[in-house]
């Protein structure tokens, strides 16, 4: 696969992973963390921040390999 595609694919999946991330990431809070204090509601958000970043790992290591050289 092309350099340039493989990084057109990487960045739109990146955009839909933190967009779908956020939402979820903001109806579980809503769902399960009405009743809860200040300090949870950090927590929760601080660690679910931090958390998207290793599907984005992924996709930007997929990005990043270098493409198969051409079988003669």
């Amino acid at each position: 696969m092309p350099v340039r595609l493989k990084k057109l694919i990487g960045t739109v999946l990146l955009v839909m992973l933190v967009c779908v991330y956020a939402i979820v990431a903001t109806i579980v809070a809503v769902a399960q963390l009405a009743e809860s204090g200040a300090l949870v509601h950090l927590a929760y958000f601080f660690f679910t921040g931090i958390l998207w970043v290793l599907p984005a790992m992924l996709i930007i290591k997929w990005m990043a390999t270098p493409p198969r050289p051409k079988a003669r």
